[in-house]
């Protein structure tokens, strides 16, 4: 049976309750936050109903106000008396937050009808939005474009091969969260997953943080310490950074990785592990081979097989999915009264580059969601206004082309390159994809 929630500031007639109960739903009535706020808890609504049966001052309904707000998921219907509907908030709080609204007498049947036709229009976005995140996201993250696909696949492989993983790529691009990926879908899923920063504290403190040591080995070890290496065994130890581990700490790392034994300071007897090494680096660790400040011995080690993950100014399409799934994290954490992102914001958005990449576009879209005033989130809110958009300026033929190509891409990648498939999700002939392949130079070995 369907369920709806009541919010009023006052008793609602039975009669009502009973018309609306005889159209198939189960009424629950709350007349204060507390109350709402412990129904919202105990059960799922898809859909409320705001009762409001005179225009009294703001204060006392203004509970309703943010239980709306915050609860975005929800359909919401209110209905309340005519000259009501001039009040600014009010008026603000049907045209941004609600699916319908009547005013007062109400009509029983016509309400039920309404009430009908919101929960099947709750039932649709939630449905879309579960099929448009089962589409858009592979092994946790979100991602349709060619790169992320290239990526998705390392992760598969990386996943199912027990050996050292390099993860290389620019800041806030995402690396651990690929690391954390790797281990949660292998054989070691199971175990711990142990995580260091090579560049977060002194020699001597990450000598100790990796391998631990006795009581007594320094001045101020009063007690033995269990190393981060050996607390990883059975599971996975992702070193981020590595590209700044120390000269010395290189030495002792190789010959963990070639004996698998590990001594703790101030230790003699020596310490089997069993543990699988994923490193992260954002700079370039050849280079730094060549310059002579990286060991090509533990270089070669640490990279048996590498994946690169993509800045997004490379994710082209991307960039929209992300920045709507966390507005829709977001808005769903805090009071708001934006339902989305503007076409201005919009375009700003894929325009810019995003030097900082995910973590960038995570946090610019929380700060977005928290300062937008108004129903939606505009450049000013982002900040980006009257940043470079290092993109530059195209053609609308070369925006359309470079579109359509990309489109054409992932979905023979997403359909592994079945043409009647992919002929049949961009609706167009088979002949008709086969000559946009040609034209575009999409080809199975380079996708």
């Amino acid at each position: 049976m369907r369920k709806l929630l009541i919010l009023s500031t006052a008793a609602v007639e039975d009669e009502l309750i009973q018309k609306i109960s005889a159209a198939d739903w189960e009424v629950s009535q709350a007349q204060d936050s507390g109350e709402a706020r412990g129904l919202l808890t105990e059960q799922t609504f898809r859909v409320g109903l705001i009762l409001l049966f005179s225009c009294e001052p703001e204060r006392s309904f203004q509970w309703i106000i943010d239980l709306v707000q915050a609860r975005r998921k929800m359909q919401w219907v209110i209905a309340l008396p005519r000259p009501c509907v001039e009040r600014k908030t009010l008026s603000n709080l049907i045209a941004e937050r609600c699916y319908d609204y009547q005013t007062l007498p109400i009509d029983a049947q016509r309400l039920t009808v309404t009430l009908g036709h919101a929960y099947g229009m709750a039932e649709l976005d939630e449905t879309h939005l579960r099929q448009q995140h089962e589409s858009d996201t592979q092994f946790g993250q979100i991602g349709n474009s060619p790169v992320m696909q290239t990526l998705f696949r390392g992760i598969q492989k990386a996943a199912e091969v027990d050996v050292p993983i390099l993860i290389t790529g620019e800041v806030g691009t995402g690396k651990e969260q690929s690391a954390r990926t790797i281990h949660e879908h292998s054989s070691r899923a199971a175990a711990p997953f142990v995580t260091v920063s090579c560049a977060a504290m002194p020699v001597n403190l990450l000598q100790s943080e990796l391998f631990g040591h006795e009581k007594g080995a320094f001045a101020g070890a009063s007690e033995r310490h269990i190393g981060q290496i050996e607390a990883a065994t059975g599971g996975t130890l992702f070193l981020d950074e590595i590209g700044d581990l120390a000269q010395e700490l290189q030495v002792q790392l190789l010959r963990f990785l070639e004996e698998k034994k590990i001594r703790r300071l101030g230790g003699a007897k020596p310490i089997p592990t069993n543990v699988r090494v994923i490193t992260a680096t954002n700079t370039n660790l050849e280079q730094a081979v060549r310059d002579g400040r990286f060991r090509e011995d533990l270089f070669y080690r640490l990279n048996v097989l590498h994946l690169r993950v993509p800045p997004l100014r490379e994710r082209r399409g991307d960039v929209e999915l992300l920045a709507r799934h966390f507005f829709n994290k977001f808005a769903a954490e805090v009071k708001t009264v934006a339902k989305g992102f503007s076409r201005d914001a919009l375009e700003v958005i894929n325009r810019y580059d995003w030097p900082g990449n995910i973590r960038e576009l995570m946090n610019r879209t929380r700060r977005a969601v928290l300062l937008s005033e108004g129903p939606y989130i505009a450049p000013g809110d982002l900040e980006l206004e009257r940043r470079s958009l290092g993109r530059g300026f195209v053609t609308l033929d070369e925006a359309r082309m470079a579109a359509d190509r990309e489109t054409i891409q992932a979905t023979l990648l997403r359909t592994r390159f079945n043409i009647a498939r992919a002929s049949q999700e961009l609706n167009v002939s088979r002949m008709t994809l086969y000559r946009l392949m040609e034209k575009y130079d999409i080809r199975r070995d380079n996708g």
